[in-house]
C-alpha cells in the first residue's frame, strides 16, 4: 500500500508540473479575434487576458459610439473564448481528455 501512494504521490507533482510548465507556455502564445468585417481586433493569450486592442480609424465616430462600443465587446469576448479554446486544447493533451475543467488547472 505505501508504494502505490509514492508512486501516486510522484504521479502528481509530475502532473502538477506538466500543467505549470503548460501555464508558462500559454502566456506566451496568442489568439485574435475581430468584429465589423475587421474593423476591431482584439487579441487574448493563454492566461486568457486581453493584451491588445486595434480599431480601425474609420469606426470611430462621435455619432455612433455605441456602435464602437458593441464591436470592442464583441471582439473581446470572441477572444477571450479562443484563448479558452487554447486552454483545453493544451490541457487535453496533457490529461487524455479526461474533462477538467480550466478552473483546477
Amino acid at each position: 500500500m505505501g508504494n502505490k501512494l509514492t508512486d501516486l504521490m510522484k504521479q502528481a507533482q509530475r502532473l502538477q508540473s506538466q500543467i505549470q510548465k503548460i501555464q508558462e507556455d500559454l502566456a506566451e502564445k496568442t489568439v485574435e479575434a475581430t468584429s465589423g468585417g475587421g474593423m476591431v481586433t482584439a487579441v487574448a493569450n493563454g492566461r486568457q487576458e486581453i493584451v491588445s486592442i486595434k480599431i480601425d480609424p474609420e469606426v470611430v465616430s462621435r455619432d455612433d459610439i455605441e456602435m464602437l462600443e458593441d464591436l470592442i465587446v464583441a471582439a473581446v469576448n470572441e477572444a477571450k473564448r479562443r484563448a479558452q479554446e487554447l486552454v483545453m486544447g493544451e490541457i487535453s493533451k496533457l490529461t487524455g481528455g479526461l474533462g477538467i475543467p480550466p478552473g483546477l488547472v
